[in-house]
């Protein structure tokens, strides 16, 4: 008999939280800050907050799961085993798009801030370098890539640490310590909540990191203690960099309206540290884009090697596990390949495609879980209900909020993209007269 190769559980606690912390790129809070800002109108802490309350609870039913499923499957093995495999192909067919153009998204930035720098050098160079590195980073292994992340995080928490010391300096000689106990960063009476909202429904996205944790569950030593537990705190301390930074970058420039939003953070960036301050931040952002490249791309890997292993996908090619690196390195070549569409598309048109399947990921674990409650009701297994019907609600009609408040071209990108998931669903269960494979018979 043929000893199939596994993914390597070499992942503890900590190496956890820092993947979910490096996938999140915690600078992004300035890199997106002037974009946010105007779409909330200056209530860009605000929005954060909406977001982290959101995303907390959601967190939560994540961790729920991942306590009684170890899989590399997140939200699409969760919604399977809770709802239907129905319902759990098309939950993975959605935030499969969102997977797959994440480390498109990540090279495309990273790209963008190089070629403003080396104007004579053209994008699609920095594009391919970027996947490059963090293709072949990915395909030597886990342990290398959490090494590399640890690196990149190291100087990234460097330039995070630099700017709220320069931030808080500069307020109190500015404006005095006084100006620190305003509200309007998350609040103005002349601002309505549904444009908050919807500056939540941007910030949600940032917070995808403590998803991905959960698509290591079959590389982490304790998977039932550990995964649970780093995707809270990813959710946590990501929740409360970014509900902090958004704060003091609006005190420090509170008008909402930026000549150049995607520049934001460098102008805030040079006023409270100079040029000096500047160029480190610009290297930090570069820096940061690296470490998320990482992680999205890893995380991608893990979502295709699940749907592969349980035969959504062909099985001969998704499943596969390099016999030396231990790593689902089809999938992760593949993933760089699609990240080339940095090349011809804009942030705008990608992200556009990323929002409506995370918000979809979000409400339906948040649903699983009351669902995994509601079958475990009359057994002996232990479910409270206020970890798993309440709050799991709460969640899920939070999270279907951010969905609904997305704007419409995104929405009606997500029902085109889940479509197509629905008629080859269709197909692959020649009209439902078979479910779809299913982890017991991979």
């Amino acid at each position: 008999m043929t000893h199939r190769v596994t993914l390597d559980r070499s992942q503890g606690l900590w190496n956890l939280v820092l993947f979910g912390l490096a996938f999140t790129a915690p600078l992004v809070v300035l890199m997106t800050f002037g974009i946010l800002d105007e779409t909330s109108k200056g209530t860009a802490a605000g929005s954060y907050l909406l977001a982290t309350v959101a995303i907390s609870l959601t967190a939560l039913s994540y961790g729920r799961m991942a306590s009684i499923h170890v899989t590399a499957g997140s939200a699409y093995a969760y919604v399977r085993e809770a709802i239907s495999p129905h319902a759990g192909f098309l939950v993975g067919w959605g935030i499969l798009l969102d997977y797959l153009l994440l480390p498109m998204i990540v090279s495309l930035l990273a790209s963008v801030y190089l070629a403003a720098s080396f104007p004579d050098i053209p994008k699609a160079v920095f594009v391919v370098a970027f996947l490059v590195f963090t293709t072949v980073v990915n395909v030597l292994g886990i342990r290398i890539a959490s090494r590399a992340n640890a690196v990149l995080m190291l100087i990234q928490g460097v330039v995070i640490i630099a700017f709220f010391a320069l931030a808080l300096r500069y307020i109190v000689a500015v404006s005095g310590a006084e100006s620190l106990e305003t509200v309007k960063p998350f609040f103005q009476a002349d601002v309505p909540l549904s444009l908050t909202a919807k500056g939540a429904s941007i910030a949600a996205l940032s917070f995808l990191g403590f998803d991905a944790v959960s698509t290591l569950s079959e590389e982490a030593r304790n998977p039932r203690r550990d995964v649970p537990r780093a995707v809270i705190l990813v959710a946590v301390i990501v929740g409360a960099l970014f509900v902090a930074a958004a704060f003091l970058a609006q005190v420090i420039d509170p008008d909402p309206v930026f000549r150049h939003p995607d520049a934001a953070g460098l102008s805030i960036a040079r006023k409270i540290g100079g040029d000096l301050f500047a160029t480190t931040f610009l290297t930090g952002m570069v820096i940061t884009q690296l470490a998320a490249g990482v992680s999205a791309q890893a995380s991608t890997g893990r979502i295709l090697y699940a749907m592969g292993k349980d035969g959504a996908l062909p099985n001969r090619l998704f499943a596969f596990v390099h016999a030396r690196t231990r790593t689902p390195a089809f999938n992760l070549v593949l993933s760089g390949i699609i990240g080339l569409l940095a090349i011809v598309l804009t942030e705008e048109q990608g992200a556009s495609l990323i929002n409506f399947g995370a918000f979809l990921a979000f409400t339906s674990v948040n649903v699983s879980v009351a669902a995994t409650w509601l079958r475990a009701r009359g057994t002996d297994a232990p479910r409270n209900p206020v970890f798993w019907l309440i709050l799991p609600l709460l969640g899920g009609v939070f999270s279907l909020w951010l969905l609904v408040s997305l704007e419409t071209g995104a929405k009606i990108v997500g029902l085109v993209w889940i479509s197509i998931g629905f008629v080859y669903l269709v197909w692959l269960t020649r009209g439902f007269s078979r479910p779809p494979p299913s982890l017991d018979e991979a």
